[in-house]
């Protein structure tokens, strides 16, 4: 089959009940596009790279058949997600197996010959290569395109997901030195609770506890940590403990949260078209979030001046926010936020800042990934209005003690109670109190 040459080939895609055909046109990079005669609002249209087999037609139909359902009840079925998902497992097939494996957490693409793997918490070389670096981009094109994003020139850094919901990060030459570059954090497909994170030692069942009723008190929490130190599977876990008759909303760069509420609105950050229309960021999409009705904002990580309108959010009777941000210790996440919010340009003195900062943080919790591969939450801290010199004042109510000096590796009550609590007295949380009364002034 020659580039730039039309092949139809009939498939039964059964959208509202009526089938369509389909058009494949091969670019001059061996890369496959699939189209409806209506295009369906784009909800049909599929990447796709044959690689040798650009010269048989007839292979090139076989491998359209391995990535669709060809039967009519499967087809009834397909969603755009499901399209993608058998269209990747032929795009990726030297890494599937490794996206299939529950042990595997991430995998790293450093140039299509060379890719690596994190098992156990260890980095392993995979024998595994793609056939070309056409090969790889033609998949990562695909990846890109199931957000609605473009592979070019001009976005060197791309982020997306896979089906799963899986993060994909994509960096491409000449910024990365070796050709494409991916990175791709899986999440665990069980759904894991607090229970579940006391159970791999995490955390404790006392810490586990304060937790979730700071959750239930609607109290403002922040989760900071490293890359990879478990930030989102932590923030998930704690939304598990939202009220079920609560309005969510969900702000991300790339969809990677999994909430199991009922009523959870999700908005994502979308780039600008080629003319520069139709792109919003997290910033915009907070403030079109405040006038939504929610009960609980979201947002999956503050990276830059969105961090102000969070703020101003949290202090104005938007309490129960969750976010995460990258810091290695409590009160360098309050100086990262402060620094992000400054970020959004608007004049505001730093005392005043600073001071509905303090107001608007309520709990932080570290979390931290160790050299062996083991996470685990070292602080939980709560924080206080500012001193006298207008400086952040953070109290650890629970701190990490490392196997060395106790019987085990274990988050311990620093012996100071919660500032707010008080606001226990009135909450319907108090009665959910098993092992962390001393934390609320309830003695041992």
């Amino acid at each position: 089959m020659k580039l730039g040459q039309r092949l139809m080939v009939s498939v039964a895609l059964m959208f509202s009940n009526w089938s369509e055909s389909i058009r494949v046109e091969v670019n001059h990079a061996g890369c496959c596009k699939l189209y409806t005669q209506s295009d369906l609002c784009g909800v049909a249209r599929v990447s796709l790279y044959s690689g040798h087999d650009l010269a048989n037609p007839d292979s090139l139909s076989e491998s359209i058949d391995d990535c669709f359902v060809s039967s009519a009840v499967g087809a009834r079925q397909m969603t755009q997600a499901i399209l993608y998902e058998q269209s990747l497992r032929h795009l990726l097939a030297p890494i599937y197996a490794a996206l299939e494996d529950p042990s595997v957490s991430e995998i790293m693409i450093n140039g299509y010959n060379d890719i690596y793997i994190e098992q156990g918490g260890q980095l392993l070389r995979m024998d595994a290569r793609f056939d070309s670096e056409d090969a790889l981009e033609s998949a990562m094109r695909n990846v890109a395109q199931f957000v609605g994003k473009r592979l070019e020139p001009g976005t060197p850094s791309i982020e997306a997901r896979l089906p799963d919901g899986s993060r994909v990060h994509i960096v491409q030459a000449p910024a990365a030195r070796n050709g494409l570059c991916v990175a791709i954090r899986k999440f665990s497909r069980n759904k894991l609770d607090l229970d579940a994170l006391v159970e791999s030692g995490t955390l404790n069942g006392e810490a586990a506890e304060f937790l979730g009723i700071c959750v239930g008190m609607a109290k403002n929490i922040i989760v900071s940590g490293g890359t990879g130190s478990g930030k989102t599977t932590l923030l998930n876990v704690l939304s598990t403990m939202i009220p079920e008759d609560e309005r969510i909303i969900v702000l991300e760069d790339s969809s990677e949260l999994q909430l199991q509420q009922p009523h959870v609105v999700s908005f994502e950050v979308q780039a600008p078209d080629r003319q520069g229309l139709g792109g919003i960021d997290i910033a915009g999409l907070f403030r079109a979030s405040l006038r939504m009705r929610p009960d609980r904002i979201i947002v999956g990580e503050c990276r830059g001046g969105e961090a102000l309108d969070m703020i101003q959010a949290m202090t104005s009777g938007h309490s129960g926010s969750l976010s995460t941000c990258h810091a290695n210790t409590p009160s360098g996440a309050l100086n990262r936020l402060e620094t992000m919010a400054l970020m959004a340009g608007v004049d505001i003195p730093l005392f005043a800042l600073r001071a509905q900062l303090a107001s608007a943080i309520d709990v932080i919790v570290q979390i931290s990934r160790f050299h062996d591969g083991r996470r685990r939450v070292i602080a939980i801290s709560e924080v206080l209005d500012l001193n006298e010199k207008g400086e952040y004042l953070v109290e650890d109510l629970y701190r990490y003690e490392h196997a060395a000096r106790k019987a085990a590796d274990t988050l311990i009550w620093s012996g100071k109670p919660a500032s707010f609590r008080q606001q226990l007295s009135y909450s319907a949380m108090a009665e959910t109190i098993r092992l962390s009364g001393r934390v609320w002034g309830g003695g041992k």
